[in-house]
């Protein structure tokens, strides 16, 4: 992944037609919700609240939400849970959550059914890449989605303190070949993401082109496959999520004492610009970016 250039101004102010104000949530996919949930608390995340009605659970760090659901959906074309842990749909915080909609659709999104059940909150939501989804909220300062549609978790802390000042940084979306310029216009034109110039990389991943939200709080790495070394797999997925941290090695350090092994190899090892976690359940990872946490709302 790679993190903010040294000099934000060099691409100018984004006008931000939403009001985009960061990531919500992300939320994970799988039949082996347990197993997930070890690994997530290896990294810091902490479960602090069960859904009401569904096998979905709420894990958190910092600011940062993550949710894992184990819950079968109805909804047709949608992620449904296996045992690999699948990135089944990030949610926007925005500045109106039904205004973000209706000008999505407006401008070519697809709409996804709305199936709420009694007590449930309606979050609106657009197809994203593959069967992921792209929900839109609003709620997210003195009152939550989460205040309605989930339980707390008793004696918990709803707060855990986040590891090494770990925040989210992106995530990195593997699309097909020759795909890169159709998925920068439809972030550009939903959302009004712009891509950072080539030059400008950091980590330790610099493939793909990088997208920065309008906001300036979070990134999107588009990654077209590697023919030449016989990466094959082309499907078009929401592949890991980056976290940024300002000292990447502190990070590494303290994760590896709760567990979490870290990719050392030639091609691909830990600096301190970066680190890649080991896959986990048969291809759940994680990216740590050097990245100073952005300012408080």
């Amino acid at each position: 992944m790679t993190a903010i250039p040294t000099d934000r101004e060099a691409i100018g102010q984004l006008p931000n037609p939403l009001g985009l104000d960061g990531i919500e949530f992300i939320e994970f996919s799988t039949s082996k919700p347990q197993a997930f949930g070890q690994v997530l608390e290896m990294m810091g995340f902490r479960p602090v609240a069960r859904h009401r009605s569904r096998e979905v659970l709420l894990y958190r760090q910092g600011e940062m939400n993550i949710i894992v659901n184990a819950h079968a959906s109805g909804v047709p074309q949608a992620v449904q849970p296996a045992e690999t842990p699948v990135i089944a749909a990030i949610a926007l915080r925005v500045r109106d959550a039904a205004a973000a909609y209706r000008r999505a659709l407006d401008r070519g999104a697809w709409e996804v059914p709305v199936r709420v059940e009694v007590m449930e909150l309606h979050i609106p939501a657009i197809h994203g890449v593959g069967a992921s989804r792209i929900y839109f909220v609003d709620r997210y300062e003195k009152f939550s989605i989460y205040d309605v549609d989930f339980t707390p978790i008793p004696a918990t802390d709803p707060r855990p303190t986040a590891i090494a000042g770990l925040h989210w940084f992106g995530v990195v979306q593997y699309i097909g070949p020759g795909r890169t310029e159709d998925w920068t216009e439809f972030y550009a034109e939903l959302f009004g993401f712009a891509a950072l110039p080539d030059e400008q990389r950091f980590g330790i991943l610099p493939k793909g082109r990088v997208l920065r939200s309008p906001c300036g709080r979070f990134y999107l790495q588009l990654i077209e496959p590697l023919v030449d070394a016989l990466e094959i797999d082309q499907d078009e997925t929401l592949h890991r999520i980056a976290l940024g941290t300002p000292d990447v090695l502190a990070a590494v350090r303290e994760l590896q004492t709760r567990g979490i092994e870290f990719v050392e190899s030639g091609a691909v090892h830990t600096e301190t610009r970066g680190a890649l976690t080991q896959s986990y359940l048969g291809g759940a990872s994680f990216e740590l970016v050097q990245h100073d946490e952005p300012p408080a709302r």
